[in-house]
């Protein structure tokens, strides 16, 4: 009831000025949230996050229940570095399993690339994480943050002002902030909105995604298997359990997605082959368009674009999260600098210092990724033996084996 009548008083209200307004409060912005605590403890910016679902009104005694169909995110050793920096990883590892191994293949060759921890002296390559247990540590974490939160609602108008933008939103309340983040993902049509237009390319693919037993333990490797129907990756997660995503020419997953347990497992035992053992089991299952986009504008006058809403890519090589919590953690270290500096938030060139930082990582995993599914797409003649040969190059070059690793693991850049 007291939300209620808050939301009610702040359509009365003048309208407020914040600092920096996020506009989305999902992994990306609420890591965002998490990470500017610093700043805004030394600098006492008041900071909004703009939220279109709704919050359980106590995060932290919320039941969570992990389900046999939730979905997870790998997480590459990298990010779990940024996540112990925010002092949300020992909360978030107690639900994570660790990838202990990668094995890269091609179905029908004798080709393969494996990557171990063990070799590259880390404790694991990444980790698998379900995305409702990532958001609620978070979540946990933003509560102890002196930041308002704006749910549920969204942004009806976003306006460009002097030294900022004016925002109108779904409850009717209004804010200005000195620096306005995206981070909704790219579905609100805001981008559209200010005219920042964005590269699109379909990959005509459409990925499957659903939880899958097996009956053998996994030991903690992580699968990538590139087959003529498209590449299947399988994460490990807790127990018996692997997580899949199958890539599927688009039109094509429909029969899948319609056929019963029984008959899927059949055809993702043919597909994928008999390396984890038997798959005993699936969940539901979950599909979604795949498309390479990036935004043509991702930084403007006190307006920076963060995850989707700035580059969405093919899950081939997991790297989406991990690129976005990179920029994350850019941002926020460019807004230090400029304010110790004594530059406005939302100013230009900290902005553009920000975005001269994150071009070179973003079109490094850009290129890998689009590489992957370019090169493994194709079936041309010879093209298949050279990708084995590749492959086996690959796994016999050690110190190149290593540095395309810790390229993936967000170690280097």
């Amino acid at each position: 009831m007291h939300e209620t009548k808050q939301v009610k008083q702040h359509q009365h209200e003048a309208t407020l000025t914040h600092d920096i307004v996020i506009v989305g409060g999902g992994l990306v912005g609420a890591s965002l949230g998490c990470a500017l605590a610093p700043l805004i403890e030394r600098y006492g910016w008041r900071v909004a996050i703009i939220e279109a679902a709704a919050l359980p009104d106590n995060v932290e005694n919320s039941a969570w229940q992990p389900s046999f169909d939730a979905r997870a995110s790998a997480i590459a050793e990298g990010s779990a570095q940024r996540f112990r920096q925010l002092g949300v990883w020992e909360a978030m590892r107690s639900e994570a399993t660790p990838i202990k191994r990668i094995h890269i293949s091609e179905r029908g060759r004798l080709g393969a690339t494996r990557l171990s921890a063990q070799e590259l002296g880390v404790s694991a390559l990444g980790h698998v994480i379900p995305n409702a247990w990532m958001g609620r540590v978070l979540h946990q974490q933003l509560k102890q943050l002196p930041i308002e939160w704006r749910c549920p609602a969204t942004v009806a108008q976003l306006t460009p002002k002097a030294n900022g933008h004016h925002l109108v939103l779904s409850d009717g309340s209004e804010l200005t902030a000195a620096l306005t983040i995206l981070a909704d993902g790219g579905r609100s049509g805001l981008k559209e909105q200010l005219g920042i237009g964005s590269r699109h390319r379909s990959y005509e693919q459409t990925a499957v995604i659903a939880h899958v037993g097996i009956s053998q333990p996994h030991q903690g490797v992580a699968y990538e298997r590139f087959t003529a129907d498209g590449p299947i990756a399988l994460l490990p997660l807790p127990g018996q359990a692997m997580e899949l995503v199958w890539t599927h020419a688009s039109g094509t997953e429909q029969a899948r997605l319609a056929l019963s347990d029984s008959a899927f497992l059949r055809q993702l035992q043919s597909a994928f082959g008999d390396r984890v053992g038997r798959f005993t089991r699936v969940g539901q299952r979950f599909s979604y368009p795949l498309s390479l986009i990036t935004a043509e504008e991702p930084v403007r006058p006190g307006l920076a674009v963060l995850g989707n809403a700035a580059h969405a890519l093919h899950p081939v090589a997991g790297q989406g999260f991990n690129l976005a919590l990179r920029s994350v953690m850019d941002l926020v270290e460019a807004l230090a600098q400029g304010a110790q500096n004594q530059r406005a938030l939302g100013d230009m060139d900290t902005l553009l210092a920000f975005e001269r930082r994150r071009a070179q990582d973003r079109a490094n995993v850009i290129r890998f990724s689009d590489g992957l599914v370019r090169l493994f797409g194709y079936s041309l003649p010879l093209l298949p033996q050279a990708r084995a040969a590749g492959l086996v190059g690959l796994n016999l070059v050690g110190p190149l084996r290593r540095s395309l690793a810790r390229r993936a693991m967000g170690l280097e850049r």
